[in-house]
């Protein structure tokens, strides 16, 4: 079956200082239903690219983008209500309990949270659901936005180091829940860690210098052939 286009980006540019691109003439194809890691070293523009798909970032340019083969802008609102984002450090929201949060979130999505119960107790998040944001641990604050963002179920998910503070359990759920996600959509996830990009992706970029220096898909996404391109 032919592979049909969610996301194309072609020739981005991404600064924070003028004159020095942090992301340089960056491509990047994302089709539907699949699960694409990106990994790189520290400074290599994961979190860039993903707060800059997220509408946060204004300094930058960009040649073509196309979503579902329609012109579009990151800011676009139809755009802005099919991708839902994760970020490894995040802590707007601070007065709201999750349960307020999640249903700001969801009218704001225009979406109603589904599996909640399933969500709250893989994540082992039951007796947090009440509790303000800003009073929860770094993990279990990582924790709300996952069990939102797989509630919600945007097209596109977007993923900032999302392992980071999980507990082991979780983890493994984490895994599982981004291996079901392409019944609804996809995921595109930055990690530094290699068994989370193995165990779930369908391709793996490979950000070098503010681009795409080598990708990876099906049997060749292996941990060894990714350190040795990372120069580990």
């Amino acid at each position: 079956m032919e592979k049909q286009e969610l996301l194309s980006i072609g020739d981005l540019n991404v600064w924070y200082t003028e004159g020095t691109p942090v992301l340089n003439h960056f491509s990047m194809d994302l089709f539907r239903n699949e699960v694409v890691g990106l990994i790189g070293l520290n400074g290599a523009g994961k979190t860039t690219l993903i707060k800059t798909v997220s509408g946060l970032l204004t300094s930058f340019e960009v040649r073509e983008l196309h979503w579902c083969g329609k012109p579009f802008s990151f800011r676009d609102n139809s755009f802005r209500k099919s991708r839902y984002a994760v970020f490894a450090e995040d802590r707007s929201f601070s007065c709201f309990t999750f349960r307020e949060y999640l249903a700001y979130a969801a009218k704001s999505y225009g979406r109603e949270p589904e599996n909640m119960d399933e969500l709250a107790k893989g994540f082992h998040f039951e007796e947090y659901a009440d509790v303000l944001m800003k009073e929860l641990s770094t993990g279990n604050r990582k924790k709300a936005y996952l069990i939102a963002a797989f509630a919600l179920h945007p097209e596109l998910l977007l993923l900032d180091e999302p392992v980071n503070g999980l507990d082991f359990q979780s983890t493994e759920f984490l895994y599982r829940m981004i291996n079901d996600y392409r019944s609804y959509g996809t995921v595109l996830f930055s990690s530094h860690i290699l068994e989370s990009i193995c165990l779930t992706s369908d391709r793996v970029l490979v950000l070098e210098h503010g681009r795409i220096g080598n990708s990876f898909s099906g049997d060749g996404i292996r941990a060894e052939t990714i350190r040795e391109v990372l120069g580990e």
